[in-house]
């Protein structure tokens, strides 16, 4: 049996009709589906280039394919293309197909009457949650109100209806988003960890001064050097911060206005901020405008793996002061490299790190204080990593196959007996 899964990242596609992604979703990805089902049609947006950059990785392969829906991005783009992205999406199913789509999801949200005209069975993979994503300064859109009021009513009602659902969190979605009476209701995250995401051990972490000091050490210098002779160097507490940049959901800029009243407090910081969106560049004016210039670095998009595992290495903390989030695969992927972390009590994060380890969305002032916390207390930050990291072993891919298996035998299963009721 064929499986059609809708989600709304955006791919690439090159003139031999190979599709590719930057970051995640690549093919191995997909292969996850095929131990239960026979192929595997990616219902997504993708736009078409000239030729791949050096980094990207195929997403298309052997029994993957993909149902391309014309790019667009933003609302106004939508509208101008929705006749033929419509009928993308609605002639991607037959009959014959089982439907797991990954929500919230606009298209999804058009996908879904279709099926549910014909009672077609469908499956949920629940990964964020819209009530967040149009709260108050998440999303710049005068019918931010509306948006957050539709997408949460449809995300609602598609877990009502759906034959399963399976959720990222092990209580938080599942809360605003119940499944349907006697559907499966599972728990697996949407990361991607083996082995070789884990370090060993936790981080011996040592103290750092706060003073300010005219040595200067590249990357290269500091990952040869011993953490032990941080003090006697008195180089900057190194923040990192892993995030897409297309919208301010991750709260970059509440991160970037901590920082700044950590500097002004003495403290000697800096920021790497991997990700890209169309709201870089205002970060970067607000970085400038704080005097951050040379202590904030943005890297842009690195290829998922061993580029942003160097990064994660190369740090001392981990922040991500989110206004939404499902269960961030950043901070369980930093949590894994025994980096001690930070994040905002929103989503899933919660059922990752201890309340001593999170400060309200929105609040620089409550971030700058946690992060001072930390920098100044070596043991508390050796805790962190520690805990962090047998949490994240959690998460590890062998810990939950088995439950991400049985829910794709379940859509399998129900879709089958539908298809009998059917006489397909």
């Amino acid at each position: 049996m064929n499986v059609v899964i809708t989600l709304e990242h955006r791919f690439l596609r090159t003139p031999d009709s190979a599709v590719w992604t930057p970051t995640t979703f690549a093919y191995p990805f997909w292969q996850r589906y095929l131990e239960v089902f026979d192929s595997v049609r990616v219902v997504a947006r993708v736009r078409d280039v000239l030729s791949a950059s050096a980094g990207w990785k195929r997403a298309d392969g052997e029994s993957v394919s993909f149902a391309a829906v014309p790019y667009y991005l933003g609302l106004e783009q939508f509208v101008i293309k929705a006749i033929t992205v419509v009928r993308v999406v609605k002639t991607a199913v037959t009959p014959a197909d089982a439907v797991i789509m990954r929500v919230p999801s606009h298209l999804a949200n058009m996908l879904t009457p279709f099926l549910n005209k014909t009672r077609h069975p469908y499956g949920v993979e629940v990964v964020g949650d819209p009530y967040d994503v149009f709260a108050p300064g998440a999303v710049k859109h005068p019918l931010r109100p509306f948006f957050r009021w539709w997408f949460t009513r449809q995300l609602k009602r598609q877990c009502s209806h759906a034959c399963g659902a399976a959720y990222v969190t092990q209580y938080a979605l599942q809360r605003r988003y119940p499944p349907g009476r006697g559907a499966l209701s599972t728990v697996h995250s949407s990361s991607q960890l083996t082995s070789e995401s884990f370090v060993s051990h936790p981080r011996e972490m040592p103290v750092f001064a706060t003073y300010y000091t005219d040595v200067e050490l590249t990357d290269k210098d500091y990952v040869a050097l011993p953490r032990t002779t941080c003090e006697e160097i008195g180089r900057p507490f190194r923040l990192v911060s892993v995030a897409s940049l297309a919208q301010l959901y991750k709260g970059i800029d509440i991160l970037i206005d901590a920082v700044a009243i950590c500097v002004r407090d003495g403290i000697d910081l800096s920021l790497t901020i991997v990700g890209d969106g169309k709201y870089r560049s205002e970060l970067e004016k607000r970085a400038t405008a704080h005097g951050l210039e040379q202590r904030v670095r943005f890297l842009g998009q690195l290829p998922a793996g061993a580029p942003v595992r160097a990064q994660l290495d190369a740090a001392d903390l981990f922040v991500l002061p989110s206004r939404t989030e499902g269960l961030p695969k950043a901070l369980i992927e930093a949590m894994a490299r025994g980096l001690p972390c930070i994040g905002s009590a929103v989503g899933g994060v919660p059922e990752l790190l201890p309340p001593e380890d999170l400060v309200p969305p929105n609040d620089a002032r409550a971030l700058a204080s946690k992060i001072t916390e930390v920098v100044n207390d070596p043991s508390r930050m050796a805790r962190m990593s520690k805990r962090g990291l047998a949490k994240a072993r959690e998460y590890h891919e062998d810990a939950v196959r088995e439950r991400r298996l049985a829910f794709y035998r379940h859509v399998k299963e129900t879709t089958e007996r539908w298809q009998k009721t059917c006489g397909i």
